[in-house]
């Protein structure tokens, strides 16, 4: 998927002169003019769904200025928090699959700083964000002004040199024409498969007002294309002849098929080669969770259908992932195995040390299928897939099915994904569920059943607490037409949650389902798997003066935001208050008590956490004679090969 952009000419006017406009209006109205095609309704539109913006010093008189002059064409909304409206513009552009995407502007300062994390998220996670962070004066005029960082060894370092690190494009505009350069490349990096992420541009104040004679060609309206890398023929060859050698091949389908819009070509493969299908928390949704192939997650959080089949496999083909630990157990579940890898981005394809096809995920198993020919994985192996995927849609069945729970129990989470489920009628094919962090992920990607691409939105990537609210917010903001279930346990909710208002300000409904197990509940129990106590994880076990952790109220405190809201007590009561939210107009929260140390015992399989080497606790001892024993099976990857040489 290579992005390319040229002048959509029949729509430009007066081309051969020039526009005196400050730096700030001239970003904005460039933004304004950058177009692409939506893929599913054909249609022209703004490759910039609008900009999120909290102003201050450092952006309001500038680009501030620029955006009312443009609010039309490129609309401005107004968040709580940096992060928050950052994180809900990355999950604009991944509900978009990449192929529309947000800015997003701070005042200098800690406006600026709060945004690092976001960055960070977009990164790691491989998605578009336009960061625009107000700056210091370049004239020093005012110096130090108000928030500036001062760095004693260097004049020119402002707090957004924070943002270098985690941006794959950085740029500080000290000049207004910088941009004649600066923001074609940002676009490239925006819109290319392999460089996609975040990208800075930080805006000094005084910059920004400065006026400079433009090119209107500059303004010319320009259409991106968004195309697919194609693959070589002799690495497609090798490739073929990898998989021709297997006798146990299994694929596992990462974010890149879903980005790539592969999900057809992926089933047609599986199909046509009886290769059964592993998902990662990106791929999940590529295809559909009745497929008879499909085996469910793979790894930490996986299904023991794909743990089994991975653990026994003699080649697995990575499609468009990035072999995170989650998704290998570490190196250490599919150690035995050859890794080929099918993938847009080169670095990322290297992990696995196997044949490389770098390439669009759709062409490349399309080609792979062509040189493949008549072939399938052998009868034995295909049908134990089968067997292995029925077995596994049983147990999620049996888990997230209606159930007695004894007196005085509390649900745990795979319960609480069966009622949200069970109360809408085509929620595999028109929810979007929305997480980040905590138990939820594994469960979820256990659990959650979607035949939709893009039904199940997780950013495990990075894996931020906090993310939830304001991503379903964007998840929104991109299908307003879809109903959107978000996720979240209490330690997230209670990091970053003011974003509910602003879906209620906004008009875009979330359903918000807080499940309250007091504390931070999944690190808890990693805590004590590598053999620690329980300390300062949840509430019972933290610092506390007087009566102990305070009681919180999530529903009166959504209410207090604008929202509807309401606490239940138990999986049915749950059931009819999920069937109330959806008949709802507005953003809806429920929060429901859960149990902490209730998980879904199937599946899974180990993940590298250092254990001390020494400890006064026998439990910590036991943990790290076990994490010793477990490392043995792990196999880190050499680089692929290159080609032979005789030396």
């Amino acid at each position: 998927m290579n992005a390319t952009s040229s002048p959509a000419s029949a729509t430009a006017s007066g081309s051969g002169g020039v526009v005196r406009l400050t730096m700030a209006q001239a970003l904005v109205r460039y933004l304004a003019a950058q177009y692409t095609i939506d893929p599913d309704s054909g249609e022209r539109v703004r490759l910039f769904g609008g900009v999120f913006a909290i102003f201050g010093h450092g952006n309001v008189a500038g680009l501030g200025e620029a955006l009312y002059q443009h609010r039309d064409a490129l609309p401005t909304y107004r968040a709580h928090s940096e992060q928050g409206m950052a994180n809900a513009a990355i999950a604009y552009a991944k509900a978009h699959m990449r192929r529309r995407m947000m800015a997003v502007t701070a005042s200098i300062g800690p406006g600026s700083t709060n945004l690092v994390t976001s960055a960070a998220l977009a990164h790691v996670n491989r998605l578009p964000v336009l960061l625009l962070p107000g700056d210091i004066f370049v004239s020093r005029a005012p110096d130090p002004v108000l928030q500036q960082l001062e760095d004693f060894a260097d004049g020119t370092v402002s707090v957004n040199d924070c943002l270098r690190p985690v941006s794959r494009y950085f740029d500080r505009i000290v000049k207004p024409e910088q941009l004649l350069r600066a923001l074609p490349r940002a676009m490239r990096v925006l819109t290319d498969p392999a460089l996609c992420g975040p990208v800075t541009l930080a805006l000094p104040q005084d910059v920004q007002t400065e006026a400079w004679d433009w090119p209107q060609a500059f303004f010319a309206p320009r259409l991106h294309a968004f195309r697919a890398l194609s693959p070589q023929a002799d690495e497609v060859a090798t490739l073929a002849a990898a998989l021709r050698e297997a006798q146990r091949p299994v694929l596992i389908a990462g974010g890149g098929v879903l980005y790539g819009r592969a999900g057809d070509e992926l089933r047609r493969f599986a199909d046509l080669h009886r290769v059964p299908v592993a998902e990662t928390q990106a791929g999940k949704g590529a295809l559909a969770w009745d497929h008879p192939l499909q085996l469910g997650a793979a790894g930490v959080c996986g299904s023991s259908s794909a743990n089994a089949l991975l653990a026994q496999a003699d080649l697995v083909l990575a499609v468009g992932t990035r072999l995170q630990d989650f998704t290998t157990g570490s190196n250490a579940l599919y150690a035995g195995a050859r890794i080929a890898t099918i993938n847009v981005n080169a670095y990322d394809a290297l992990k696995g040390g196997g044949p490389e096809l770098i390439c669009d995920a759709g062409l490349g198993l399309r080609a792979l299928s062509a040189s493949l020919s008549d072939w399938h994985a052998p009868a034995p192996w295909a049908a134990r897939a089968r067997d292995e995927a029925q077995a596994w849609r049983a147990i999620v069945d049996a888990v997230t099915g209606r159930r007695e729970l004894a007196a005085g129990t509390l649900p745990y989470d795979g319960e609480v994904i069966g009622a949200v489920q069970r109360s809408g009628a085509r929620s595999d094919r028109d929810d979007i569920v929305v997480c980040a962090a905590g138990t939820l992920p594994a469960e979820l990607e256990k659990l959650w059943r979607t035949r939709t691409p893009g039904g199940y939105h997780m950013e495990y990537g990075y894996s931020c607490m906090g993310y939830e609210i304001a991503g379903g917010l964007g998840v929104k903001m991109a299908r307003p037409e879809r109903e959107v279930v978000v996720m979240v346990g209490d330690g997230s909710y209670l990091m970053l949650n003011a974003e509910i208002a602003s879906s209620v300000m906004l008009g875009m409904k979330l359903i918000v389902v807080v499940l309250d197990n007091r504390g931070f509940g999944c690190i808890n129990r990693l805590q004590q798997a590598c053999g620690g106590a329980a300390f300062n994880n949840m509430w019972d076990d933290c610092l506390h003066a007087g009566d102990g952790a305070p009681p919180i109220d999530f529903a009166a405190h959504a209410r207090a935001m604008g929202a509807q809201a309401e606490h239940v007590a138990d999986i049915d009561a749950l059931e009819q208050a999920m069937r109330r939210a959806r008949a709802a107009r507005g953003t809806y929260l429920i929060s429901i008590d859960t149990d902490h140390r209730r998980t879904t015992e199937h599946g899974g399989c180990w993940w590298e956490v250092a254990v001390p080497q020494v400890s006064e606790r026998d439990a910590v001892r036991q943990a790290r004679r076990d994490y010793e024993i477990a490392k043995q099976r792990q196999q880190p990857r050499p680089p692929a090969a290159q080609g032979d040489c005789d030396v």
